[in-house]
Protein backbone atom coordinates (compact mmCIF):
# COMPACT_ATOMS: atom_id res chain seq x y z
CA UNK A 1 0.00 0.00 0.00
CA UNK A 2 0.95 3.22 -0.79
CA UNK A 3 2.36 5.71 2.09
CA UNK A 4 -0.33 8.60 2.66
CA UNK A 5 1.29 11.96 1.20
CA UNK A 6 1.84 14.57 3.77
CA UNK A 7 0.06 17.58 3.45
CA UNK A 8 2.95 20.25 4.73
CA UNK A 9 1.09 23.80 5.75
CA UNK A 10 1.92 26.08 3.25
CA UNK A 11 2.26 29.93 3.58
CA UNK A 12 -0.98 31.82 2.51
CA UNK A 13 -0.83 33.65 -0.35
CA UNK A 14 -0.96 37.35 0.92
CA UNK A 15 2.15 40.09 0.92
CA UNK A 16 3.43 42.95 2.32
CA UNK A 17 1.77 44.95 0.39
CA UNK A 18 -2.53 44.56 1.04
CA UNK A 19 -4.13 43.61 -2.04
CA UNK A 20 -7.89 44.50 -1.34
CA UNK A 21 -9.33 41.82 -4.35
CA UNK A 22 -7.53 39.46 -2.57
CA UNK A 23 -8.69 40.47 0.87
CA UNK A 24 -12.15 40.17 -0.54
CA UNK A 25 -11.71 37.16 -1.93
CA UNK A 26 -10.66 35.07 0.67
CA UNK A 27 -13.47 36.44 3.35
CA UNK A 28 -16.27 35.05 0.63
CA UNK A 29 -14.19 31.56 0.51
CA UNK A 30 -13.87 31.46 4.17
CA UNK A 31 -17.55 32.61 4.94
CA UNK A 32 -18.52 29.95 2.58
CA UNK A 33 -16.26 27.08 3.28
CA UNK A 34 -15.57 27.41 7.53
CA UNK A 35 -17.46 27.50 10.08
CA UNK A 36 -17.02 31.17 11.75
CA UNK A 37 -17.61 31.77 15.54
CA UNK A 38 -19.79 34.01 16.37
CA UNK A 39 -18.87 35.27 19.76
CA UNK A 40 -16.16 37.06 21.61
CA UNK A 41 -13.60 35.78 23.53
CA UNK A 42 -14.66 35.73 26.83
CA UNK A 43 -14.73 38.65 29.07
CA UNK A 44 -14.34 40.78 25.75
CA UNK A 45 -15.97 43.98 24.93
CA UNK A 46 -18.71 44.29 22.43
CA UNK A 47 -17.78 47.71 22.34
CA UNK A 48 -15.23 50.03 23.56
CA UNK A 49 -16.35 53.48 24.58
CA UNK A 50 -13.54 56.13 24.78
CA UNK A 51 -11.85 59.18 23.73
CA UNK A 52 -9.48 56.64 22.04
CA UNK A 53 -12.43 55.68 19.96
CA UNK A 54 -12.59 57.48 16.76
CA UNK A 55 -13.20 58.16 13.08
CA UNK A 56 -10.23 59.65 11.31
CA UNK A 57 -12.68 60.84 8.68
CA UNK A 58 -14.37 63.66 10.97
CA UNK A 59 -12.59 63.85 14.08
CA UNK A 60 -11.04 67.23 12.99
CA UNK A 61 -13.94 68.72 13.74
CA UNK A 62 -14.18 68.16 17.35
CA UNK A 63 -10.44 67.84 17.89
CA UNK A 64 -7.70 69.63 17.31
CA UNK A 65 -4.51 67.54 17.16
CA UNK A 66 -2.19 70.47 16.94
CA UNK A 67 -0.37 72.72 19.15
CA UNK A 68 1.62 75.50 17.18
CA UNK A 69 4.62 76.66 19.41
CA UNK A 70 4.53 80.21 20.02
CA UNK A 71 7.93 82.96 19.80
CA UNK A 72 8.06 82.71 23.49
CA UNK A 73 7.79 78.90 23.53
CA UNK A 74 10.64 79.04 20.95
CA UNK A 75 13.00 81.76 22.72
CA UNK A 76 12.20 79.21 25.80
CA UNK A 77 13.43 76.29 23.95
CA UNK A 78 16.43 78.08 22.87
CA UNK A 79 17.67 79.03 26.29
CA UNK A 80 17.06 75.61 26.93
CA UNK A 81 19.61 74.31 24.45
CA UNK A 82 22.14 76.88 25.79
CA UNK A 83 21.80 75.79 29.18
CA UNK A 84 22.32 72.34 28.09
CA UNK A 85 25.10 72.82 25.75
CA UNK A 86 26.68 74.86 28.55
CA UNK A 87 26.99 71.96 30.93
CA UNK A 88 29.13 69.63 28.14
CA UNK A 89 27.32 66.71 28.45
CA UNK A 90 26.39 63.93 25.94
CA UNK A 91 22.87 64.01 24.41
CA UNK A 92 22.18 60.99 26.21
CA UNK A 93 22.08 63.12 29.56
CA UNK A 94 18.83 64.92 28.49
CA UNK A 95 16.22 65.51 31.37
CA UNK A 96 13.61 67.73 32.52
CA UNK A 97 16.14 68.97 34.67
CA UNK A 98 19.05 69.74 32.31
CA UNK A 99 16.82 71.25 29.12
CA UNK A 100 14.11 73.36 31.61
CA UNK A 101 11.29 74.75 30.42
CA UNK A 102 9.53 76.01 33.28
CA UNK A 103 6.59 77.39 31.11
CA UNK A 104 6.72 75.32 28.44
CA UNK A 105 6.43 72.07 30.78
CA UNK A 106 2.22 72.58 31.48
CA UNK A 107 1.56 72.30 28.64
CA UNK A 108 3.59 69.40 27.38
CA UNK A 109 2.25 67.57 30.12
CA UNK A 110 -1.13 67.83 28.93
CA UNK A 111 0.26 66.90 25.76
CA UNK A 112 1.16 63.73 27.51
CA UNK A 113 -2.53 63.02 29.22
CA UNK A 114 -3.90 63.68 26.07
CA UNK A 115 -1.32 61.29 24.28
CA UNK A 116 -2.33 58.63 27.71
CA UNK A 117 -5.55 59.15 28.53
CA UNK A 118 -7.15 61.05 25.28
CA UNK A 119 -7.59 61.03 21.78
CA UNK A 120 -3.86 59.35 22.17
CA UNK A 121 -1.79 61.76 19.64
CA UNK A 122 -1.13 65.13 19.56
CA UNK A 123 1.32 67.49 17.13
CA UNK A 124 3.68 69.43 18.05
CA UNK A 125 4.22 71.97 15.26
CA UNK A 126 7.20 75.20 14.24
CA UNK A 127 10.44 74.12 14.91
CA UNK A 128 12.17 76.42 13.38
CA UNK A 129 14.61 73.17 11.63
CA UNK A 130 16.17 75.55 9.23
CA UNK A 131 17.86 77.43 12.49
CA UNK A 132 20.01 75.06 13.90
CA UNK A 133 22.80 72.32 13.13
CA UNK A 134 21.64 68.92 13.20
CA UNK A 135 22.68 67.84 16.68
CA UNK A 136 21.01 70.96 17.87
CA UNK A 137 17.82 70.22 16.41
CA UNK A 138 18.28 66.47 18.28
CA UNK A 139 18.69 68.29 21.15
CA UNK A 140 15.64 70.34 20.93
CA UNK A 141 13.53 66.87 19.75
CA UNK A 142 14.94 64.82 22.74
CA UNK A 143 14.58 67.95 24.96
CA UNK A 144 10.95 68.51 24.01
CA UNK A 145 9.82 64.92 24.38
CA UNK A 146 11.42 64.72 28.03
CA UNK A 147 8.77 66.81 29.06
CA UNK A 148 6.18 64.78 27.56
CA UNK A 149 7.72 60.80 28.22
CA UNK A 150 10.83 61.24 30.01
CA UNK A 151 12.42 57.56 29.17
CA UNK A 152 13.52 57.07 25.59
CA UNK A 153 13.99 53.30 24.56
CA UNK A 154 16.91 51.43 22.80
CA UNK A 155 16.02 50.82 18.94
CA UNK A 156 19.78 48.91 18.55
CA UNK A 157 22.02 47.52 20.37
CA UNK A 158 25.06 48.14 18.71
CA UNK A 159 26.72 51.54 16.72
CA UNK A 160 29.73 51.06 14.49
CA UNK A 161 30.15 48.04 15.15
CA UNK A 162 30.48 48.40 19.17
CA UNK A 163 27.89 48.04 21.71
CA UNK A 164 25.12 50.90 22.68
CA UNK A 165 21.93 51.70 23.83
CA UNK A 166 20.82 53.57 19.98
CA UNK A 167 18.12 55.40 21.15
CA UNK A 168 17.87 57.59 17.62
CA UNK A 169 16.28 55.74 14.21
CA UNK A 170 16.46 57.79 11.03
CA UNK A 171 13.54 57.19 8.28
CA UNK A 172 14.87 58.05 5.39
CA UNK A 173 14.83 56.61 1.78
CA UNK A 174 18.16 55.09 1.78
CA UNK A 175 17.88 52.07 -0.76
CA UNK A 176 19.85 54.15 -3.55
CA UNK A 177 22.99 53.99 -0.99
CA UNK A 178 22.99 50.63 0.22
CA UNK A 179 22.05 47.20 -1.60
CA UNK A 180 18.18 46.94 -1.77
CA UNK A 181 18.43 43.06 -0.54
CA UNK A 182 19.53 44.29 2.82
CA UNK A 183 16.78 46.10 3.32
CA UNK A 184 14.29 44.55 5.61
CA UNK A 185 12.04 47.45 6.41
CA UNK A 186 10.09 50.40 4.13
CA UNK A 187 11.21 52.92 6.75
CA UNK A 188 14.33 52.71 4.43
CA UNK A 189 12.52 52.95 1.67
CA UNK A 190 9.93 55.37 -0.53
CA UNK A 191 7.53 52.45 -0.60
CA UNK A 192 4.47 52.72 0.81
CA UNK A 193 4.05 51.94 4.95
CA UNK A 194 0.81 49.53 5.77
CA UNK A 195 -0.83 49.75 9.07
CA UNK A 196 1.41 48.88 12.03
CA UNK A 197 2.88 49.65 15.64
CA UNK A 198 6.13 50.11 16.99
CA UNK A 199 7.74 48.91 20.05
CA UNK A 200 7.11 50.78 22.93
CA UNK A 201 4.77 53.16 24.63
CA UNK A 202 5.12 56.32 22.89
CA UNK A 203 6.50 56.92 19.29
CA UNK A 204 7.60 59.77 17.90
CA UNK A 205 8.35 61.85 14.97
CA UNK A 206 10.36 64.54 14.41
CA UNK A 207 9.98 66.25 10.56
CA UNK A 208 13.15 67.36 9.19
CA UNK A 209 12.56 67.29 6.11
CA UNK A 210 9.87 66.65 3.26
CA UNK A 211 9.58 64.89 -0.18
CA UNK A 212 8.84 66.39 -3.04
CA UNK A 213 5.98 64.76 -3.35
CA UNK A 214 3.82 62.30 -1.32
CA UNK A 215 4.25 60.50 2.53
CA UNK A 216 1.46 61.87 4.03
CA UNK A 217 0.92 60.50 7.57
CA UNK A 218 -1.72 58.34 8.30
CA UNK A 219 -2.95 57.21 12.14
CA UNK A 220 -6.04 55.22 12.63
CA UNK A 221 -7.43 54.11 16.24
CA UNK A 222 -7.04 50.76 17.22
CA UNK A 223 -9.69 51.10 19.20
CA UNK A 224 -12.36 51.79 16.77
CA UNK A 225 -11.18 49.08 14.51
CA UNK A 226 -11.94 46.37 17.10
CA UNK A 227 -15.17 48.31 17.21
CA UNK A 228 -15.89 47.69 14.13
CA UNK A 229 -14.25 44.08 14.11
CA UNK A 230 -16.76 42.44 17.29
CA UNK A 231 -19.63 43.78 15.79
CA UNK A 232 -19.07 42.25 12.50
CA UNK A 233 -16.39 39.90 12.54
CA UNK A 234 -15.95 38.43 16.19
CA UNK A 235 -14.46 35.09 14.84
CA UNK A 236 -11.25 37.62 14.25
CA UNK A 237 -10.98 38.90 17.28
CA UNK A 238 -10.68 35.53 18.15
CA UNK A 239 -8.24 35.02 16.29
CA UNK A 240 -6.10 38.36 16.68
CA UNK A 241 -6.50 37.14 20.35
CA UNK A 242 -4.63 34.05 19.59
CA UNK A 243 -0.83 33.02 19.58
CA UNK A 244 0.73 33.91 16.09
CA UNK A 245 3.86 32.87 15.24
CA UNK A 246 6.44 36.24 15.31
CA UNK A 247 9.28 35.56 12.91
CA UNK A 248 11.79 37.46 15.04
CA UNK A 249 14.51 37.45 12.11
CA UNK A 250 17.15 36.22 14.06
CA UNK A 251 17.40 38.38 17.35
CA UNK A 252 18.28 37.29 19.99
CA UNK A 253 19.48 33.64 18.28
CA UNK A 254 15.06 33.24 17.72
CA UNK A 255 13.88 32.31 14.86
CA UNK A 256 10.18 32.96 16.00
CA UNK A 257 8.07 33.73 19.08
CA UNK A 258 4.51 32.88 19.89
CA UNK A 259 2.00 35.75 21.43
CA UNK A 260 -1.04 37.28 20.54
CA UNK A 261 -1.62 40.54 18.67
CA UNK A 262 -4.42 41.54 20.90
CA UNK A 263 -4.66 42.44 24.58
CA UNK A 264 -7.93 43.57 26.83
CA UNK A 265 -7.42 44.48 30.16
CA UNK A 266 -10.22 44.71 31.85
CA UNK A 267 -10.85 47.97 34.08
CA UNK A 268 -9.10 47.86 37.78
CA UNK A 269 -9.47 50.42 40.69
CA UNK A 270 -6.30 52.32 39.25
CA UNK A 271 -6.80 52.34 35.62
CA UNK A 272 -9.81 51.96 33.20
CA UNK A 273 -10.48 49.40 30.62
CA UNK A 274 -7.61 49.42 27.95
CA UNK A 275 -7.12 47.11 24.90
CA UNK A 276 -3.79 46.91 23.22
CA UNK A 277 -3.13 45.67 19.41
CA UNK A 278 0.86 45.13 18.71
CA UNK A 279 1.84 44.07 15.45
CA UNK A 280 3.86 44.09 12.20
CA UNK A 281 2.43 42.83 9.47
CA UNK A 282 6.12 42.51 8.13
CA UNK A 283 6.78 39.64 10.71
CA UNK A 284 3.97 37.47 9.19
CA UNK A 285 4.93 38.02 4.96
CA UNK A 286 8.16 39.57 4.95
CA UNK A 287 10.01 42.39 3.37
CA UNK A 288 12.37 42.54 0.56
CA UNK A 289 15.82 41.42 2.08
CA UNK A 290 13.66 39.61 5.28
CA UNK A 291 11.91 37.14 3.89
CA UNK A 292 9.21 35.04 6.64
CA UNK A 293 11.18 32.34 7.36
CA UNK A 294 10.21 28.70 6.01
CA UNK A 295 11.29 26.99 8.89
CA UNK A 296 8.65 28.28 10.99
CA UNK A 297 5.19 27.45 11.50
CA UNK A 298 3.39 29.32 8.70
CA UNK A 299 0.59 32.08 9.11
CA UNK A 300 -3.07 30.18 8.83
CA UNK A 301 -6.08 31.87 6.38
CA UNK A 302 -7.90 32.89 8.86
CA UNK A 303 -4.32 34.86 10.29
CA UNK A 304 -4.08 36.02 6.41
CA UNK A 305 -7.68 37.90 6.84
CA UNK A 306 -7.02 39.16 9.98
CA UNK A 307 -3.79 41.05 8.52
CA UNK A 308 -6.09 42.18 5.87
CA UNK A 309 -8.86 43.32 8.25
CA UNK A 310 -6.97 44.96 10.51
CA UNK A 311 -5.20 47.19 8.07
CA UNK A 312 -8.10 48.10 5.17
CA UNK A 313 -10.56 48.92 8.36
CA UNK A 314 -7.68 51.10 9.89
CA UNK A 315 -7.27 52.71 6.02
CA UNK A 316 -11.11 53.08 5.96
CA UNK A 317 -11.10 55.17 9.04
CA UNK A 318 -7.12 57.02 9.07
CA UNK A 319 -6.75 60.54 10.02
CA UNK A 320 -4.68 62.60 7.39
CA UNK A 321 -2.43 64.53 9.29
CA UNK A 322 -0.99 67.62 8.19
CA UNK A 323 3.01 66.41 8.73
CA UNK A 324 5.17 69.53 7.92
CA UNK A 325 9.14 70.28 8.51
CA UNK A 326 9.43 71.30 11.57
CA UNK A 327 6.50 69.20 13.32
CA UNK A 328 6.62 66.81 16.36
CA UNK A 329 4.14 63.43 16.36
CA UNK A 330 3.45 61.93 19.23
CA UNK A 331 1.30 58.95 19.16
CA UNK A 332 0.17 55.93 21.01
CA UNK A 333 1.28 52.82 20.32
CA UNK A 334 -0.69 50.86 22.33
CA UNK A 335 -3.90 52.36 20.84
CA UNK A 336 -3.44 53.59 17.31
CA UNK A 337 -1.77 52.22 13.76
CA UNK A 338 0.38 54.65 11.96
CA UNK A 339 1.07 54.30 8.15
CA UNK A 340 2.51 56.35 5.35
CA UNK A 341 1.74 56.84 1.93
CA UNK A 342 4.66 56.25 -0.71
CA UNK A 343 6.92 59.40 -1.57
CA UNK A 344 9.24 60.64 -4.38
CA UNK A 345 12.76 62.77 -2.80
CA UNK A 346 14.07 65.26 -5.70
CA UNK A 347 17.25 66.83 -5.21
CA UNK A 348 16.12 69.94 -3.08
CA UNK A 349 13.43 68.50 -1.13
CA UNK A 350 13.91 64.72 0.73
CA UNK A 351 11.45 63.29 3.33
CA UNK A 352 13.78 62.67 6.25
CA UNK A 353 12.24 61.86 9.85
CA UNK A 354 13.52 60.90 13.04
CA UNK A 355 12.09 58.57 15.98
CA UNK A 356 11.94 58.20 19.46
CA UNK A 357 10.65 55.48 21.18
CA UNK A 358 9.39 56.97 24.65
CA UNK A 359 7.46 56.01 27.88
CA UNK A 360 5.93 58.25 30.61
CA UNK A 361 6.30 56.56 34.24
CA UNK A 362 3.60 58.42 35.77
CA UNK A 363 1.01 57.46 32.85
CA UNK A 364 2.15 54.22 31.16
CA UNK A 365 -0.07 51.87 30.82
CA UNK A 366 0.26 47.96 31.98
CA UNK A 367 2.25 45.81 29.91
CA UNK A 368 1.02 42.73 28.87
CA UNK A 369 2.98 39.75 29.87
CA UNK A 370 3.71 38.31 26.66
CA UNK A 371 4.97 41.91 25.66
CA UNK A 372 7.39 42.31 28.55
CA UNK A 373 10.51 40.59 27.06
CA UNK A 374 10.21 43.12 23.72
CA UNK A 375 9.46 46.42 26.19
CA UNK A 376 12.62 45.08 28.53
CA UNK A 377 14.58 44.67 25.04
CA UNK A 378 13.36 48.81 24.67
CA UNK A 379 13.64 50.42 27.91
CA UNK A 380 15.64 48.44 30.49
CA UNK A 381 19.10 49.63 31.69
CA UNK A 382 19.50 52.29 29.09
CA UNK A 383 21.88 54.57 30.65
CA UNK A 384 23.07 58.38 29.68
CA UNK A 385 26.56 56.91 29.04
CA UNK A 386 26.00 54.44 26.55
CA UNK A 387 23.19 56.45 24.77
CA UNK A 388 24.07 57.03 21.14
CA UNK A 389 22.15 59.59 18.81
CA UNK A 390 22.94 58.98 15.36
CA UNK A 391 23.02 62.07 13.34
CA UNK A 392 23.28 60.94 10.47
CA UNK A 393 21.11 57.65 9.04
CA UNK A 394 21.63 54.16 10.31
CA UNK A 395 20.08 51.13 9.93
CA UNK A 396 19.31 49.12 12.49
CA UNK A 397 20.75 46.29 12.62
CA UNK A 398 18.50 42.73 12.31
CA UNK A 399 20.13 41.14 15.45
CA UNK A 400 21.95 41.59 18.99
CA UNK A 401 25.46 42.09 17.88
CA UNK A 402 25.09 40.15 14.72
CA UNK A 403 25.81 42.10 11.39
CA UNK A 404 23.99 40.67 8.32
CA UNK A 405 20.48 41.70 6.88
CA UNK A 406 18.93 45.14 7.51
CA UNK A 407 15.58 46.57 9.46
Amino acid sequence: MAAAAVQIPRQPDISYAPDYDNYLSRVKRRQENEKLANTLPEGFPTKLESDLVWDGRNLAETYDWNYVLTESDIAEIDEALRHFKSLNLGLGYITQETFPLPKLHATLREISKEVHLGHGFKVVKGVPVDNYSREDNVAIYAGIASHIAPIRGRQDYQYDGKPADVVLAHIKDLSQEIDPHKIGAPAYTTDKQVFHTDSGDVIALFALGEPEEGGQSFLSSSWHVYNELAANRPDLIRTLSEPWAVDEFGKRGRTHTLRPLLYFQPATDDAPERLIIQYARRSFTGYWGLPRSTEIPPITEAQAEALDALHFTAEKYRASLDFHKGDIQFANNLSIFHAREKFRDSADKKRHLIRLWLRDPELAWKTPEPLTDNWNRVYKDVKPENTVFPLEPTVRSASDGKPGKYE
